[in-house]
């Protein structure tokens, strides 16, 4: 039986390289870009514009990583359960993905009432003007933190990847566990 897991693995990876990459462009160069737009409106209509025009792809970077993911646990299974350090990898990786998640749906949500507001105008797209109503001010306030949440955490997912993909080296991952074993052994036993 074959071990690859290419097509799963890259389901995975590119699924999360674009969720990481829309992310982090959007927060520097759509939003840093359309904060110069000389009319406050267009800041957050052409904000909102863009990060519309991006949600399905989003969508689909979400599910791919998804199916991804989960393939890689179930063609990983015996691995797991023999490899603590794999095993523990793959639950802070499941807690930090639900955390990304969250933090995407939630600035999604943001974004929605930036959009519906966008007729007021922003001093920047997670700035509010002066004469901004205080519910477009909460959403740009919120944003103004949370564009950043979701990078940080989907970075934190790859660095956990690359990790994973460490110690999935057959000869590494094999020899640390039996040292552990036998280290462990030996405190029993002595």
């Amino acid at each position: 039986m074959s071990e690859r897991n290419t097509l799963i693995r890259s389901m995975h990876d590119l699924g999360l390289a674009a969720w990481f990459g829309g992310n982090l462009m959007g927060a520097v160069g759509l939003n840093g870009g359309t904060a110069e737009a000389a009319d406050p409106r267009e800041r957050l209509r052409l904000s909102s514009v863009g990060w519309a025009k991006w949600a399905p792809v989003q969508l689909a970077s979400l599910v791919v990583h998804g199916v991804g993911g989960i393939g890689l646990v179930m063609a990983n299974k015996a691995r797991l359960a023999g490899q603590p350090d794999a095993r523990r990898n793959t639950v802070i990786k499941v807690i930090v993905t639900g955390a990304a998640l969250a933090s995407t749906a939630y600035s999604a949500m943001l974004g929605t009432k930036i959009a519906k507001h966008s007729q007021e105008g922003g001093a920047g797209v997670t700035e509010p003007s002066v004469t901004a109503s205080d519910e477009l001010v909460a959403a740009q306030s919120q944003q103004k933190v949370l564009q950043w949440v979701t990078p940080a955490l989907t970075g934190i997912l790859l660095v956990l990847a690359a990790q994973q993909g460490e110690q999935q080296r057959p000869l590494a991952g094999l020899m640390r566990s039996r040292l552990r074993e036998m280290t462990m052994q030996r405190g029993r036993h002595g």
